[in-house]
């Protein structure tokens, strides 16, 4: 089964714009939430894989997840694909060094919740290990997957 690159934008535009989906349901379709809320980036030290377990996920000191607005300011959803909209910084390192491989979109700041994850791309230059002083940041397009 396979669902068209249409409707996989639309339940993208929904679950990341918090769009409408018309004609699902009712005349009303499949709507959007009162309140579009967050959704919240990780960071991992290995691949969570698709059994959405957090066990990597990072733990240097001052280490948070990221809350990023359902919205068009925090996302851009194009062709079955989603990016971040906007820089996504994290807090800057206080304690630890380890080594980010791996991204992920989770429904809270905490708690095991992952639902999207992707591999980091970094500079060559870089190989994603932080430290003391250092802060993990996403520019505007470095987050990004596809529903396929």
């Amino acid at each position: 089964m396979s669902a068209t690159n249409t409707f996989e934008n639309e339940v993208l535009q929904h679950w990341f714009n918090n769009a409408n989906i018309a004609n699902i349901g009712d005349a009303t379709g499949l709507r959007g939430s009162s309140a579009a809320g967050s959704f919240y980036i990780a960071l991992f030290t290995a691949d969570p894989a698709e059994s959405g377990g957090i066990g990597a996920e990072c733990t240097l000191g001052g280490y948070a997840r990221v809350a990023v607005a359902r919205s068009s300011g925090g996302f851009t959803v194009s062709g079955s694909q989603i990016t971040n909209t906007a820089k996504i910084s994290f807090p800057v390192v206080t304690s630890g060094t380890e080594t980010i491989t791996h991204w992920g979109i989770c429904k809270t700041s905490s708690g095991d919740d992952l639902m999207i994850s992707g591999a980091c791309s970094f500079d060559s230059a870089f190989d994603g290990t932080y430290t003391v002083n250092d802060r993990p940041v996403f520019n505007i397009g470095d987050l990004s997957t596809s529903l396929n």
